[in-house]
């Protein structure tokens, strides 16, 4: 019996024309992509389908390179060398500090080489481009909601997710597809992967991640009080004084993965050292249930970045990273610096990757001030 594409639920042919085109680099014909495409759902798709697909995410999800050639949006536009890629911008203490694109690093990496990743990526995929960059930094918004001064404290800026359209998700599930894929070899067995999120993209990150390959372990929820959410409808709050448009929101999910195991969990733990979560104490294990306080002045001085996130809660995530408390933790998407600054301060070895000059600059002496500060869980 022959299954036609449209009786496959869309996501399941866009990853697996996504797939084929990352396994195989550069313009594939519709038949290769076809192909491939029957490898991986195990059933026949037919060759109509498939390019209708793929024309109707055209010069989005895809790209024509030719006549009846497809290929993925490069990742990255500017070529680097291997050799290039290995010499690390900066070192300080046991942080190492690489100035690239993610895509492009982790393709030069060595198998099997990093044991966790603690990470808070773009979400809107334009919020960290430069022209949205230099809005925020001279407060004009743009992308970004700029909040009033509230009780005396001057609020972050927060990225308006609701502004994301549904092809704006779509693109959103392909990033993540594509950086998950790109990840896995990377990671040794059993290696874990926290991710923050928030709970209107959640969903679409987890399914991408667990589609590339990785483990659903749950996600540990941050109880924290923002910004987000809250208000009244805008100009007419005072005809409807008793209606939120949306809930508060007073917690941040951070979804948690992990790269299958190496046999059973003790083996991998024995192998690798991975596979688990290191425990609070003898008496307590990690919990998925972290209170946390919003990020502190200071810490915003030493490292001024619109999702920093504080010391005494990303400490908790870093440790229980690495089960054995010995490995190399991995920020792809490294921001200021502050996952290092934990990473330092808990002892561990850890690597940044952050393409913004700006931020990279920031990082060279944020991270050990950072590291530095005494905070309580």
């Amino acid at each position: 019996m022959v299954y036609r594409a449209e009786r496959q639920p869309p996501g399941k042919i866009r990853d697996a024309i996504v797939g084929h085109l990352l396994a195989n680099p550069g313009p594939a014909s519709v038949s290769e992509i076809l192909e491939g495409v029957n490898r991986q759902l195990g059933v026949p798709c037919s060759a109509s389908s498939v390019r209708s697909y793929l024309r109707l995410n055209e010069g989005t999800v895809f790209y024509r390179a030719g006549r009846g050639q497809y290929a993925l949006p490069d990742a990255c536009p500017e070529e680097a060398s291997p050799a290039s890629l290995c010499v690390p911008s900066f070192t300080t203490g046991r942080a190492t500090w690489f100035e690239q694109d993610c895509f492009q690093w982790l393709a030069s990496r060595r198998a099997e080489s990093i044991h966790a990743v603690v990470t808070d990526p773009p979400y809107g995929l334009v919020e960290y481009s430069e022209v949205e960059q230099a809005k925020l930094r001279a407060g004009k918004g743009g992308v970004w909601r700029i909040p009033p001064a509230f009780d005396g404290h001057q609020r972050a800026p927060v990225p308006r997710f609701t502004t994301l359209s549904a092809e704006d998700v779509r693109l959103l599930e392909v990033f993540f597809l594509r950086w998950a894929r790109a990840l896995l070899p990377v990671l040794v067995p059993g290696a874990h992967v926290f991710v923050a999120s928030n709970p209107l993209l959640s969903y679409a990150v987890a399914s991408a991640v667990v589609s590339a390959g990785f483990q659903r372990r749950g996600e540990v929820v941050r109880l924290v009080m923002t910004m987000r959410g809250g208000d009244r409808p805008k100009n007419a709050h005072e005809e409807f004084p008793d209606v939120s448009v949306m809930a508060r929101s007073m917690w941040e999910p951070w979804l948690v993965f992990r790269k299958p195991l190496d046999g059973r969990v003790q083996d991998n733990l024995r192998q690798w050292g991975t596979g688990g979560l290191r425990r609070k104490s003898a008496e307590q294990p990690f919990g998925d249930v972290i209170v946390s306080s919003p990020t502190q002045p200071r810490e915003r001085a030493l490292a001024p970045h619109p999702s920093l996130k504080p010391q005494a809660f990303l400490r908790q995530i870093v440790r229980a990273a690495l089960p054995l408390g010995r490995g190399i933790v991995l920020d792809p998407f490294a921001g200021s610096g502050s996952t290092l600054a934990a990473a330092e301060a808990l002892g561990y070895e850890s690597v940044g990757i952050e393409k913004d000059p700006f931020y990279v600059s920031v990082a060279r002496d944020a991270i050990p001030e950072l590291a530095r500060l005494t905070v309580r869980d």
